[in-house]
């Protein structure tokens, strides 16, 4: 079955580049577009992936510089701060994943659902990882009749070195964002200043020192859980795997209290891990949200909306996915 080409914008990047061979990887014969301001980079990263064109992106172009050039979805794998490439998406009626807004930008795409409902499927795909901590986490509720706390701990390895466009993502969401989003005792605040503050433990069990930090997980798993103390904190340290003397890795670690189906206290902990770190973690989860969102999943795409990537990804899909990269999920002991 022939489909129309995907545009992955920012897929001449680090993240992207990642991204576009993961797809590759599922769908051989899918057309990609890899699309980026520099137009002999994106064709120079087009080039070593078969089946994929590069193309210069214009964002402040109704067209995105591309004319009629047909185009089956739009990956948006750095900030658009213009929305030209949503815009874009509802005019083609084609869905669109984004994963580069923090908690406090979410307006501007929100608007722009609203304003055009019917268009096409939005997704908010800035949840950490793309889905790699609120996926599992919502698996995890399910041995719960009640949760009453979720604490995330995201630990990047100083080692893993980002790429421009994830650098430039941390300091704008730095500088736009100097408190983060958290719920305690049932209300929605903002955490900054030395309340930002925190410490989680790593897999192996030492501790680490860590900041709040607020992705789009604090909302979704809010509103899916009903939890109401919920905190996500991220730190950049040495990783478990390090410590051991082996390669850096990524390590995402979930808490969880409240009572069990047996109407007991319950309190389970368990760590998402990569070897290679965040980067095939992201790449899974884009190109699952790509798949469910564009049909190439073998399934009837979704209907237009405004979605989280947990809306559309369930957990044995996700899991068997990153489990195929490398990725690990383990239960870990509660301390």
């Amino acid at each position: 079955m022939s489909h129309a080409p995907l545009l992955l914008i920012g897929g001449s990047g680090v993240v992207g580049q990642f991204t576009a061979r993961a797809i590759r990887a599922e769908h051989p014969d899918v057309p990609l577009l890899i699309g980026g301001r520099n137009l002999a980079k994106a064709q120079e990263v087009a080039a070593s992936i078969p089946h994929a064109g590069g193309v210069a992106v214009d964002l402040a172009a109704d067209d995105l510089g591309l004319g009629d050039r047909e185009v089956g979805g739009v990956v948006v794998l750095v900030k658009d701060e213009s929305l030209a490439s949503v815009r874009f998406a509802q005019a083609r009626g084609v869905p669109h994943v984004s994963i580069s807004s923090g908690a406090a930008e979410i307006g501007p795409d929100v608007a722009a659902w609203i304003h055009r409902p019917d268009a096409s499927a939005l997704v908010l795909g800035a949840d950490w990882l793309v889905g790699a901590a609120t996926i599992p986490t919502l698996k995890l509720a399910e041995r719960f009749s009640r949760v009453a706390s979720i604490k995330v701990g995201a630990l990047l390895d100083e080692q893993e070195s980002a790429g421009p466009a994830t650098e430039h993502d941390f300091k704008r969401l730095g500088e736009i964002m100097p408190a983060a989003l958290t719920r305690r005792d049932g209300a929605f605040f903002w955490r900054a200043g030395e309340n930002a503050q925190a410490q989680f433990h790593a897999v192996d069990g030492t501790p680490v020192q860590a900041t709040a930090f607020s992705p789009f997980d604090i909302m979704g798993l809010a509103n899916a859980t009903g939890a109401p103390d919920i905190a996500f904190n991220l730190a950049t340290a040495v990783t478990s795997s390090r410590r051991r003397g082996e390669a850096m890795s990524t390590e995402i670690i979930i808490e969880m209290s409240g009572e069990g189906h047996d109407g007991q206290p319950l309190r389970l902990r368990q760590a998402v891990v990569h070897p290679q770190g965040q980067r095939p973690l992201t790449a899974a989860g884009v190109t699952l949200l790509t798949e469910r969102v564009t049909g190439l999943d073998g399934r009837p795409a979704p209907a237009p909306g405004l979605y989280f990537p947990y809306q559309l990804i369930d957990f044995d899909t996700w899991y068997a996915r990153i489990q195929k990269t490398g990725g690990q999920l383990l239960t870990l002991d509660v301390l």
